[in-house]
């Protein structure tokens, strides 16, 4: 089945984000779930599908939280996929709906954001990780990260300057976003001059973590019309896992392997994209986006930020809501973030940030960094209805 005719997605919620939290994910998760249902007008009862992803909601999993809401769906995935999670979340959602093991699937991803969530989530996020990176003094993903874009610039001669004309593109994004948590204004001189955190990253190229969660529901066309839900259409989904693992440093994604694949499901090509969503933990990653999915030639990346405006106003509309960089990452909800937005945009509900004319979006998803590379990459091209 490669085709998704019939297949949408509606009702895209946040459970407002903050810097910390005591409420545990299970809680966030949770807010996100009643949200779906407030805003569906469906009863708790009729969600017979749940895709959840969480960092934080050890050591329960999607099972435990069914008992903690009283869900109870015949379809369950459990998604600790990172920034790839929602994208996936939605393609396997839309699969369970066309095979008939779901009418209605709730899509969610949240974490929770404290000194001890975060010191827990690096110890046990990875044997990889304990074994190639802790013993070498690197306690996070920053050195990771920098250790890509440090390779991409030697490789490619990209610049702080180009990566830094995202950062402050999303800002000018985010400014406009109620729920962005970084709404400073803020400039390429100020990108610039900020303090080194691991060369060759600085403040601004590193996301803030942060509590928080998003979700959306997957169903059959008809279903959202007869609840008289807006909706968009699901034109075409991939994802790969471990991609290209001969290569030394990540400098590309699944993307690149699979991108024809998705052009053909939605019918359509770059061009036709209005507005892009792309995981940005950090800047790099957007640009290996970028250039994985076919809307520059590889190592063009920098080169096609210089030329285009990336702002909700702009030719090139990217991370239109501002993107983790500036609204910040709640844990898992980072992979749906780009999603929910795009949802929202597509169905006229931000009219403080709407891209003109929007018909159709891209988000891809990037995540389980390990080392020198993430696992997890998947994209999908959405449509208005």
């Amino acid at each position: 089945m490669r085709d998704w005719r019939d297949i949408v997605a509606a009702v895209p919620v946040t459970v407002p984000y903050v810097r910390r939290s005591e409420h545990p994910a299970a809680w966030f998760l949770a807010r996100a779930l009643a949200a779906l249902v407030q805003a569906s007008g469906l009863h708790k009862a009729d969600i017979d599908g749940l895709c959840a992803s969480s960092f934080t909601l050890a050591p329960d999993t999607s099972v435990a939280f069914t008992q903690h809401t009283g869900l109870t769906p015949r379809f369950l995935e459990w998604l600790p996929m990172g920034g790839a999670c929602g994208v996936i979340a939605l393609r396997r959602a839309a699969r369970a709906v066309q095979a008939g093991d779901a009418e209605v699937v709730a899509c969610i991803g949240g974490d929770t954001a404290n000194t001890g969530s975060f010191r827990t989530l690096l110890a046990d996020f990875s044997s990889f990780s304990r074994e190639a990176v802790y013993p070498y003094g690197a306690g996070g993903p920053n050195a990771s990260f920098a250790l890509i874009t440090a390779a991409y610039m030697h490789e490619y001669g990209a610049t702080r300057a180009d990566f830094g004309r995202m950062c402050v593109a999303q800002r000018a994004n985010a400014r406009r976003n109620e729920l962005a948590l970084l709404r400073d204004a803020l400039t390429l001189d100020a990108y610039l001059a900020a303090r080194p955190i691991a060369e060759p990253l600085h403040l601004y190229d590193c996301v803030m973590p942060c509590a928080g969660a998003d979700g959306f529901l997957v169903m059959e066309r008809a279903r959202a019309v007869s609840l008289g839900l807006p909706h968009v259409r699901l034109l075409g989904a991939i994802e790969r896992h471990n991609a290209f693992p001969e290569d030394r440093v990540q400098l590309r994604g699944g993307w690149a392997m699979d991108r024809d694949a998705l052009w053909a499901q939605a019918g359509i090509g770059p061009d036709a994209i209005d507005l892009v969503q792309t995981y940005d933990d950090y800047p790099v990653i957007s640009l290996l986006q970028l250039e994985d999915l076919g809307f520059c030639g590889k190592g063009e990346g920098a080169a096609f930020v210089r030329r285009h405006d990336l702002t909700v106003d702009g030719d090139f509309p990217l991370n239109t809501g501002g993107g983790q960089l500036s609204v910040g990452q709640a844990g898992a909800a980072g992979g749906y973030l780009g999603l929910v937005e795009a949802l929202r945009q597509l169905t006229g509900t931000v009219p403080e940030r709407a891209v003109a004319r929007a018909r159709h979006a891209l988000v891809s998803g990037f995540g389980m960094i390990n080392y020198d590379r993430g696992l997890c990459s998947a994209a999908c091209v959405l449509g208005a209805a």
